[in-house]
């Protein structure tokens, strides 16, 4: 089973509520493409799921972000055989700009929209509670 790493990362004026998620749409070139999902990527070995997560936002979006707290961890069979494990954390600190260095689309969205938009189906469970207020 893949093991991978996702970022909620939040804003707004009510920041401890993450009024506004950041999302990031996939490439037409990559698996799945054109699907929304939250920042982060694969765990390499013998690294630390929280090492993974601040070294694939550099990677990808050119930040250097302070880690939050685990919010969630669910596991996803996809119909193609694929399997993932997904570790999501708070980020509600980082420096530098958010910079689109590999996604077709970034975009900052309020908790109420995340349903709006077509999520990898591995996200839509926890998506949907982000947006009814049911984490964090």
């Amino acid at each position: 089973m893949k093991q991978v790493v996702a970022a909620l990362i939040i804003r707004g004026e009510r920041a401890e509520r993450g009024e506004e998620i950041l999302i990031c749409q996939r490439t037409k070139h990559q698996v799945m493409p054109l699907k929304w999902e939250f920042p982060g990527g694969k765990i390499e070995a013998n690294e630390e799921p929280a090492e993974a997560l601040h070294r694939e936002l550099e990677e990808e979006l050119g930040i250097r972000s302070e880690i939050g707290d685990k919010v969630a961890t669910l596991q996803y069979n996809y119909q193609n055989g694929g399997a993932v494990e997904l570790h999501f954390f708070l980020v509600r600190q980082y420096e530098g700009e958010i910079q689109n260095r590999i996604f077709r689309d970034v975009r900052w969205v309020h908790r109420k929209d995340l349903p709006g938009f077509d999520f990898l189906e591995a996200d839509v469970a926890l998506v949907n509670d982000i947006a009814a207020g049911k984490v964090f």
